[in-house]
């Protein structure tokens, strides 16, 4: 493909976008991530996942701490003179001087099917929420927030046993390809972009560790749900004996203890919920490592009746 283009990513899931416009042959003129973070233990200074891919295909990259009112990174750009700034998880709000300048606009890669899930976390809430499918949507961005025209939108189920961590790479290699098709079709004029019905819009917003909480209120599959949308972070989590209880794995069950009360039966911990009841099989206790609830039971020697959350 011809056209002159910029890349604008941080996250892993921005990945497989990157790799694929080059492979495609389009000319990615640089390449722009958010700047280096202090990680792990040593708060090592750590590269996004997005900038060292573009070294590694030697892209140029650069890492303005701000976008909006940065006066060197605008005239960047404009020397440039991209035909499409490509936006895929970058973690910055796009100014409108970014969204007026290519030809063909910003396109983004949002990891739902708009406009149902806009917001930061899509992946996590459509989960979260029992959906059964989900998918990915190419879309020109304007001055809302992932509320502009879509160009093109591919769909996929959501299996009963996908978690965020097992859907998002998936999801990434279906819209890296989705994407190129996309530059393809607007290239030869194919494309018909359409109007999001926002009256069909919900919102996907940036998780925060309280949303891990468990309410033993919802059903067994609405907590089961969130267990699955919600990893790697936050969890769900409770307490137990007045320590925080990350239950990281937990299969619906016919048993029917009282809501938030534990049943312990041998080798087998029971949840009680809103609605039926949950069996644990992973947790992790305070301080402690993942362990099988086998181990968890063998250890602490939870009492039937024993109550999560008090």
């Amino acid at each position: 493909m011809s056209q002159s283009l910029v890349f604008c990513g941080t996250p892993r899931f921005a990945v497989p976008t990157l790799e694929a416009l080059v492979r495609a042959g389009c000319p990615v003129r640089l390449v722009v991530t958010q700047p280096d973070k202090p990680r792990g233990r040593g708060l090592v200074l750590t590269p996004s996942p997005v900038k060292q891919s573009a070294l590694s295909l030697n892209l140029p990259v650069t890492q303005p701490d701000s976008v909006k009112n940065n006066g060197e990174f605008r005239s960047q750009l404009a020397s440039i003179n991209p035909d499409a700034i490509i936006v895929v998880g970058y973690g910055r709000i796009i100014p409108q001087w970014m969204i007026d300048l290519p030809r063909l606009g910003n396109i983004n890669l949002h990891a739902s099917l708009l406009p149902k899930y806009r917001g930061a976390a899509p992946i996590q809430w459509a989960i979260a929420r029992g959906e059964t499918t989900t998918g990915v949507t190419t879309m020109r961005i304007d001055a809302g927030l992932d509320t502009g025209d879509i160009l093109l939108q591919k769909a996929m189920p959501i299996g009963a046993t996908d978690t965020a961590e097992t859907l998002a790479p998936v999801l990434a290699a279906i819209g890296a390809d989705l994407l190129v098709e996309t530059l393809r079709g607007l290239e030869a004029r194919k494309i018909e972009a359409r109007q999001q019905d926002d009256a069909q819009a919900t919102l996907a917003p940036i998780l925060k560790k309280e949303d891990g909480r468990i309410d033993f209120r919802l059903s067994a599959q609405e907590i089961r749900n969130r267990m699955r949308g919600f990893q790697p972070w936050p969890g769900v989590f409770s307490t137990f004996r007045g320590k925080n209880l990350h239950v990281w794995n937990a299969a619906l069950t016919e048993r029917s203890p009282v809501p938030g009360e534990l049943l312990a039966e041998a080798d087998h911990l029971y949840i009680g919920c809103g609605e039926g009841a949950l069996e644990v099989l992973e947790v992790q206790l305070e301080g402690k490592k993942r362990m099988a609830a086998r181990d968890f039971i063998h250890g602490y020697r939870p009492q039937t009746g024993e109550k999560l959350g008090s």
